[in-house]
């Protein structure tokens, strides 16, 4: 019943062009270079991907590209984040044929469903497809919780295999171990609390800084895989004022403000979304700035 995931998976950005067009290119160096510093497989078009600020055209060309460029190295999972559950079906079904290797979806959109609504849509999506599933659950940004008794309804679901976690209340990873065993695979999804998932058995981390800080995050859960918590600590408390990011509105500005400070990618970002400015702007950069400078001597790169 297992994906076979483990390790690190950033939620890679979506690079556009001067005009906010996609840049197919650039978009493609981003994956390509994360692939080569090491990381376990790719979230496509997640939040950081801004699934919801693209054409339905536009994510299939950049999941085909995204395929194209792994060339099978790493799994390439694509979001599924439609607005209503016919899309959210169609893009399934796409993705399969684009050869995506895996799903990660999101309740629909906007509209906060009832329980029953809400194992009505995953089963849609589920049945659409032979892709094993990653259910994402986000409470604080999406207003919808997939609880237990959600989970429970979804058990049988032979191709619903795992659950990115991003409540950010660590003792929901030992929940959902206690009432579901290794049912499904558990990801920890909100990265200040990413080592306490990998502590309490998530087999992963579904990541937002990892786009500018790869080598350290693969490190990270490396230490933690091999059962070293020393130095999983230690590169953790360095890393915690970025990951404290990924829990704010402005992730997305902030994670590829942070990209480009690092020279991986571009800030630009599709509106609403407007990239930083101010006090914020400085903020961030002080951050990543101050992380850069005092980037900690990773073991394996000392061996």
């Amino acid at each position: 019943m297992t994906t076979g995931w483990s390790g690190v998976f950033p939620a890679v950005t979506t690079q556009f062009n001067e005009d906010f067009s996609i840049d197919i290119e650039a978009t493609q160096g981003v994956q390509d270079a994360l692939v080569r510093d090491g990381v376990n497989g790719l979230i496509v078009m997640g939040t950081c991907g801004e699934n919801n600020s693209l054409d339905p055209e536009e994510k299939r060309t950049i999941l085909k590209a995204a395929v194209e460029v792994v060339g099978g190295r790493v799994p390439v999972i694509t979001g599924v984040s439609e607005f209503d559950t016919r899309r959210a079906v169609a893009y399934a079904r796409d993705a399969e044929k684009l050869g995506a290797d895996g799903l990660m979806v999101l309740p629909a959109m906007v509209y906060v469903p009832k329980p029953e609504e809400l194992v009505a849509h995953f089963k849609a999506v589920a049945a659409a497809t032979s892709l094993p599933i990653m259910l994402y659950n986000n409470p604080p940004a999406y207003r919808v919780n997939i609880t237990n008794e959600v989970l429970r309804e979804l058990e049988g679901v032979a191709n619903i295999k795992a659950v990115k976690e991003s409540a950010p209340d660590p003792r929901r990873f030992t929940d959902l171990i206690n009432a579901f065993g290794d049912r499904f695979d558990i990801f920890a999804g909100l990265d200040d609390v990413a080592l306490e998932g990998l502590l309490l058995g998530a087999k992963g981390w579904v990541s937002g800084l990892t786009s500018a800080f790869p080598q350290e995050s693969v490190a990270l859960v490396a230490a933690a895989a091999r059962g070293d918590w020393e130095e999983a600590r230690r590169i953790y408390r360095w890393f915690m004022p970025l990951l404290h990011l990924d829990a704010e509105h402005d992730l997305v500005q902030s994670i590829k403000l942070a990209e480009q400070i690092m020279g991986r990618g571009s800030e630009r970002v599709r509106m609403p979304r407007m990239t930083l400015t101010g006090a914020r702007r400085a903020e961030v950069t002080a951050m990543v700035e101050k992380a850069a400078a005092t980037r900690p001597i990773l073991a394996r790169k000392a061996a």
